[in-house]
Order: C-alpha cells, then sequence, then structure tokens
C-alpha cells in the first residue's frame, strides 16, 4: 500500500509534467548515484506475486555483503513451503543490542499488464524528470532509499547506540499467504523484534501545484473484513416469475446498506488530523474540521464534510458491496445470488459490531452472511513526542517549516502486523507527491527524480536519527 492523504475532498490533479517543489537536500553524487542504481536494480526485476521476491532479496544481501556487513548480519529467509516469498533481514549493530529500531519496507509489487503501459512496467525509464516504472512509488523507491542509507552510513563507519533492523519483505500486496513480517513475526522473532517500526510504504509529503503543504505521518490505518452474502431459492422456468427471487431480495438489501452510514467515530489520530487540516489554511470547510475534531464531534458537521468519500473514511467504518453473482440460465429463475461485500473498520471497531449491524440493516432472515476470515486487529500508534519531535526534526532538516499532521490510512499495511504484534509503528516515507499523482497499483506508475533523489538523503537522515538514544 501506498496512499497520500487527498485535502477535504480536494480536486485531483492531472499532471503531464513533473511539478517540482522548492528543492530540498539531496546526496552527494556518488551517495544519490547509488540510490538511483539500486532504484533500477529493484524495478527490473519482476517482483509481482506470480515471480516472487527471492531475487531481489538476493540481489540486496549481494550489495550488503560486498559492502563489508557480516554474513550473520544479512539474512536470507522464506517459508519452506513458499521459496519464491523471500525476505531479506539486516542488522546493523549498535553499542547496544536493544531497543531495536526495526524499518520496514516490501519489495513485492501488484500486478502489471505491459500492453496497458507506455513504458516497459518492469523497467526503469527516466523521462521528462520522471522515474517510470512498476513499484516506483509501491514502494520499491522507499527499498532503495533504505538500502542506500545503510550502505552509505557503513562506508562513515556511523555506530548507532543501538541495533537498527532493516526488514525486506514479501507478499504485502497479495494478501498474505506469505506475507514477510507475519511470518518473521510467528516463526521468526527475534530477527524484527524492535521497540519501535518505521514503516516508508506510506506517509510522505503532499504537493499542491508544486508548493509543499504539509508532512503526513501515518500512526493508525483501517482494518478490513470481508463478507459474503448468500440467498437462495428452488428456481424454476423463467417464463414463471414469482416473489420468491433471490436476485431481487438481494438487491433489495444491498440497496439498504448503500443509503446506510455507520455511526460517527474518531479517534486520537483523527481528531489531530481534523484539527492541524483546519488550522493549516482558513478555508469554508476549517470551522467543520475544528467541530468534528471535538469530543463529541459535532454530527451536523461530520455529515456536511462526508460528502467527501475520503473524509467519509475517516469518519466512519465503511462496508462496500464488490463482487456480485446471481443465477445460472438466462431461461430459468435464479436459484442462489451472491454478494461480497467489504467493510473497513475504524480502529477500536469490532468485527462482531460490523456482523451485528449488517444483520440489522440487511434485515433479512433469508440472507445469510458469512464473514471470511477473522480480521487482523490494527491499533492506533499514538504518536506522543518522543515520535513526533525525532520526526520532526528529520523533516524540518530537510524541509524547514513544514507541519506535521498524523494521519489515519483508509488502506492497510504490513503495520497491521508489527502493531498487532505490540509493536508500535509508524509511516514515514520521504517521497513528496501532488495531490491526484498518485499512480501506486496502476498504469504508467512513476515518481519525480528530484523527489526520489530528496528521499534517498532523508531516509539517511533519519535512520542517523532513530539509532541515536534520546
Amino acid at each position: 500500500m501506498r496512499s497520500w492523504i487527498v485535502v477535504c475532498g480536494a480536486a485531483l490533479l492531472s499532471l503531464t509534467t513533473a511539478v517540482h517543489a522548492e528543492p530540498g537536500p539531496v546526496p552527494s553524487t556518488a551517495d544519490l548515484a547509488e540510490g538511483r542504481a539500486l532504484l533500477r536494480e529493484l524495478v527490473d526485476l519482476d517482483t509481482t506475486h506470480a515471480m516472487g521476491t527471492t531475487r531481489a532479496a538476493h540481489a540486496l544481501k549481494a550489495h550488503f555483503l560486498a559492502a563489508g556487513f557480516a554474513p550473520a548480519d544479512v539474512t536470507f529467509i522464506a517459508p519452506a513451503e513458499h521459496p519464491n516469498s523471500g525476505n531479506l533481514i539486516v542488522r546493523y549493530r549498535g553499542k547496544a543490542a536493544t531497543p531495536a529500531v526495526l524499518f520496514l519496507g516490501h519489495l513485492d509489487v501488484v500486478a502489471a499488464n505491459p500492453e496497458d503501459w507506455t513504458v516497459d512496467p518492469f523497467h526503469l525509464i527516466e523521462r521528462d524528470g520522471w522515474f517510470y516504472g512498476r513499484g516506483t512509488a509501491d514502494m520499491k523507491d522507499g527499498d532503495a532509499a533504505l538500502a542506500a542509507a545503510l550502505l552509505r552510513l557503513h562506508r562513515e563507519g556511523w555506530q548507532p547506540d543501538h541495533d537498527v533492523i532493516a526488514a525486506f519483505t514479501a507478499d504485502e500486496e497479495a494478501g498474505g499467504d506469505a506475507n514477510g513480517p507475519a511470518f518473521l513475526l510467528k516463526a521468526h522473532r527475534a530477527l524484527i523484534d524492535a521497540a519501535v517500526a518505521y514503516n516508508l510504504d506510506g506517509g510522505g509529503g503532499g504537493l499542491d501545484h508544486g508548493r509543499r503543504t504539509f508532512y503526513d505521518i501515518g500512526t493508525s490505518e483501517k482494518t478490513y473484513v470481508t463478507y459474503t452474502l448468500e440467498t437462495t431459492a428452488p428456481g424454476g422456468h423463467g417464463s414463471l416469475p414469482g416473489p420468491d427471487n433471490p436476485i431481487y431480495r438481494l438487491a433489495r438489501a444491498l440497496g439498504r446498506l448503500e443509503a446506510y452510514s455507520f455511526p460517527v467515530m474518531t479517534t486520537a489520530t483523527t481528531r489531530a488530523y481534523f484539527s492541524a487540516m483546519a488550522d493549516l489554511e482558513p478555508s469554508e470547510v476549517s470551522a467543520d474540521l475544528r467541530a468534528v475534531a471535538a469530543v463529541p464531534p459535532d454530527l451536523a458537521a461530520a455529515a456536511r464534510l462526508s460528502t467527501s468519500a475520503f473524509i467519509n473514511a475517516q469518519l466512519h467504518t465503511t462496508c462496500v458491496a464488490t463482487l456480485l453473482s446471481g443465477g445460472h440460465a438466462e431461461n430459468a429463475l435464479p436459484q442462489r445470488a451472491r454478494a461480497t461485500v467489504q467493510c473497513r473498520m475504524m480502529p477500536g471497531d469490532s468485527a462482531r459490531n460490523v456482523l451485528n449491524t449488517l444483520t440489522e440493516v440487511i434485515a433479512e432472515p433469508a440472507i445469510s452472511i458469512t464473514q471470511d476470515a477473522a480480521p487482523i486487529v490494527s491499533p492506533e500508534s499514538v504518536a506522543g513526542p518522543a515520535v513526533l519531535d525525532r520526526v520532526t526534526r528529520v523533516v524540518h532538516s530537510m524541509w524547514p517549516g513544514i507541519a506535521l499532521v498524523p494521519s489515519m490510512a483508509t488502506g492497510f499495511s504490513d503495520d497491521r502486523q508489527t502493531r498487532n504484534a505490540g509493536i508500535p509503528s509508524y509511516d514515514v516515507s520521504g517521497l513528496w507527491m501532488e495531490n491526484g499523482e498518485n499512480r501506486a497499483h496502476g498504469r504508467d506508475e512513476r515518481i519525480g527524480v528530484r523527489e526520489f533523489d530528496e528521499s534517498v538523503e532523508y531516509v539517511y537522515r533519519l535512520v542517523r536519527e532513530m539509532g541515536i538514544t534520546r
């Protein structure tokens, strides 16, 4: 997952040329070249679920060993039943082993159909100020920046106060049959156990026509849970329709679900987000943003703001029908109709509450509701001063005066694995992107060349900062 905050439903921008903010620092020429070379190497490796991440993990391993990292500190590991889902864990030894700090980056990417792209998705192309290729934005940019930071720090002879761990992992995008952090936490926790985790797969800076607006630090995310709705009937000849029609029954139920809005919920993160956004720029919605940041939130303000799909998702658990099937022949009455409904739960909500609500809203005993799998709990990682001050220090060393805004992702990432395991986790990408320019998972995925170069320097500074005990 890689997502950026869209401010209050503002119109999305369709950009044809790179739009750069006032430039921030970039690495030296040699360090910059190393970051770009690592990005090229990773993008040129197809790490879709079908191909796996093992080749990419081994490619990075070779760089660390060649740089002089001890073999015992560079660990390749994959589940026995999924040998292509390789993970690489690099431990940068500190003066004390604990409490370690963990940096997360996934190596896998979503599929890309070459015929849909204007460039080869599995070959890094630089054109008009952009880097094109699958994974440039999600998230081989972060993997390359993290690897470059560790290699640079090692060359410089830096020693942190405590161990710094970098985990380059598998199957974040695939849905989890061999999810790297889940596998490591369950079977090899000692390799990545840490006091805190910093994930480069989220957060980052927002640009508005090239102007830096704010830096988003991800402190929570919604959790998904999927339900199957199914209803049946005896069926019969299509020439003799009657009242017992599963398709119509299910359609009526889905209509009721579409019209329903879950109760307004706010969290420490979303209250901080709404308050910060209200203060950043005066606008016609500032008063409503402050009102929903209050405890309790103003429901009338919440209703007005919820006309934005993004703000609606920040205020409510949501459930939406995503798949639909029914009937078996065009000249027969349907015997079965089925819908998949995926819900995205606010932190603090529960699958039991969502199921009870669905049952009440659908209000049809003839429709069964089955939960497909137990959700992975993803509690908030509230960013206290110890975390915010440190991230702010790094951000302001790159981009002075930029406001930091805690945020809740409406999607999910590997944070749900680490947070569920009791490791507070924060999204802290160094990449800046225009609203509406995020092409992660889409055609012609790309990032700005200058923005990538800046992120290489940012991640280097971030690792240094988090390696110090304050």
